[in-house]
């Protein structure tokens, strides 16, 4: 078993040892847990000094494999990991050439800490980071570099088109690799030195669009719906209301369980369904208004000049709505119709003030005889007048009876047309008030749902990994 301590022929001398890193699969990042889970094959390559041989010595033998286990290792780990396995899945055999060079190859399963950024969920992107270190080996001891490859430094994490499984929520931008220099530590601390290998990944956003963002902005817009549900329907309208901000509660929490539960930022998803239950909340009140509005009458509220000039002749206006208000019809002259009730007018006049019986009998004249005539014409039958007369004097109190009845139906019926008339500009005012409301909620629901999803779409991954940095660290 050769193993031990750092391999140094010399005194004060270095092991070098680089690595590289080869993804074969972004199997996931659980937001919730905050948790990258990667497979890879993890690349380690040092010099040995004592495993050298002369190749014509043994049979022209250059290149031997030796369990991992019998060897010594640099003991490089997982420094971020979560689940406490800093080892590898499988420790395969170490390839050992006649130069004394040690390739290693074995493969992992890393699950390593990944702070998720939730501000643009789910229209964000990530930097994932994977931090290795030496566990055993301070830097006087071990140098990590990142590996070298035709005289060129792989400063990537290596992917190969053949073996990678795309995944189907992450797209990978940036995949660069650093080595770090800690220089708040010394050289004889392990924390020193470290090699992190960077995964910066876009979410692709379709699989939310179409199951939640969709349908999260269908139900909120049907809110806007109860403007065209009649001004005395309150509870249809509320009804409506309340049903959808319960809707925008379950998106709620669908939502809460996929990002973690962080203060620090709140999600762009969230964002909206909080704005879309505001308006929702808004809309419910408003209806109770219009309800209220809707259902006064002249007992309980009066109608104003200038509130009639405002909701009933200049809002209309600007709506495009052709309104008419319900006036006093007994304060325009109206066409009468020939009927008793004038008749009994005349004789109510004729029995109280004079007898004048050319008014109560205009269309009776030539019936009776009394068929207008000059005065010369002296054929005038007095009698008949005379008796008409006893007769009118003789029923007058019944006529008089019959007028103060008619009287006050006539009273009875303008009170009734002038509180029907109130009503109906409390009805006309409730429909403005509803009318202009659905253009506010129509503008501030549109106009805050394109804001806040524009703002994710433009959130985009940068063109550079690093902040001042114009190299991609990508081979060319």
């Amino acid at each position: 078993m050769i193993n031990g301590s750092a391999q140094q022929k010399n005194l004060g001398d270095i092991n070098d040892v680089t690595l590289k890193l080869t993804l074969t699969n972004l199997i996931s990042l659980n937001e919730k847990e905050e948790v990258l889970t990667t497979n890879v094959w993890f690349e380690l390559q040092w010099v040995d000094y004592r495993l050298s041989w002369n190749e014509s010595e043994y049979e022209g033998i250059d290149l031997l494999r030796i369990p991992s286990g019998l060897l010594w290792l640099p003991d490089i780990v997982l420094e971020n990991n979560v689940d406490g396995q800093f080892e590898v899945a499988y420790y395969a055999n170490v390839l050992v050439y006649s130069s004394g060079s040690m390739y290693w190859l074995p493969p992992a399963i890393y699950r390593s800490a990944c702070p998720i950024a939730v501000t643009y969920f789910p229209f964000d992107w990530q930097n994932c980071s994977l931090v290795f270190r030496s566990q055993t080996y301070n830097a006087h001891e071990v140098k990590l570099d990142l590996s070298d490859e035709n005289g060129q430094l792989v400063e990537w994490i290596h992917t190969d088109p053949g073996d990678f499984t795309e995944n189907g929520e992450w797209s990978i931008k940036h995949k660069p690799a650093k080595k770090n220099i800690n220089w708040q530590f010394t050289k004889d601390d392990i924390e020193y030195q470290e090699v992190i290998f960077f995964l910066i990944i876009q979410r692709k956003p379709l699989f939310y669009v179409i199951n939640i963002i969709a349908p999260c902005i269908l139900i909120s817009s049907l809110v806007v719906l109860v403007y065209f549900l009649p001004a005395q329907a309150g509870g249809q309208k509320c009804t409506l209301s309340v049903s959808v901000l319960l809707a925008q509660t379950i998106f709620l929490f669908l939502i809460a369980q996929k990002v973690p539960e962080t203060s620090l930022n709140v999600p762009l998803i969230t964002k909206y369904l909080i704005f879309a239950m505001i308006v929702s909340t808004l809309i419910v009140m408003n209806c109770v208004i219009v309800l209220n509005v809707s259902l006064r009458t002249p007992n309980t509220h009066g109608l104003s000049q200038k509130i009639k000039h405002v909701f009933l002749e200049l809002l209309p206006q600007f709506l495009g709505m052709h309104l008419e208000s319900s006036e006093d019809s007994w304060d325009k002259p109206q066409p009468r119709r020939r009927s008793s009730f004038g008749i009994m007018i005349k004789a109510e006049e004729y029995i109280v003030k004079k007898p004048r019986s050319e008014l109560m009998f205009e269309q009776q004249r030539d019936r009776h005889g009394l068929k207008r005539i000059n005065k010369t014409i002296a054929d005038i039958d007095i009698g008949t007048t005379v008796d008409l007369y006893k007769n009118l004097a003789h029923f007058s109190p019944e006529i008089k009876s019959c007028v103060d009845a008619c009287n006050f139906i006539a009273k009875s019926s303008k009170e009734q047309n002038d509180f029907g008339s109130e009503n109906e500009n409390w009805i006309l005012i409730g429909k403005v008030i509803d009318k202009a409301c659905f253009w506010i909620a129509l503008l501030l629901f549109t106009m805050g749902t394109v804001t806040i999803f524009l703002t994710g779409h433009f959130n985009q991954a940068p063109d550079f990994p690093f902040i001042g940095d114009s190299r991609k660290y990508a081979p060319e």
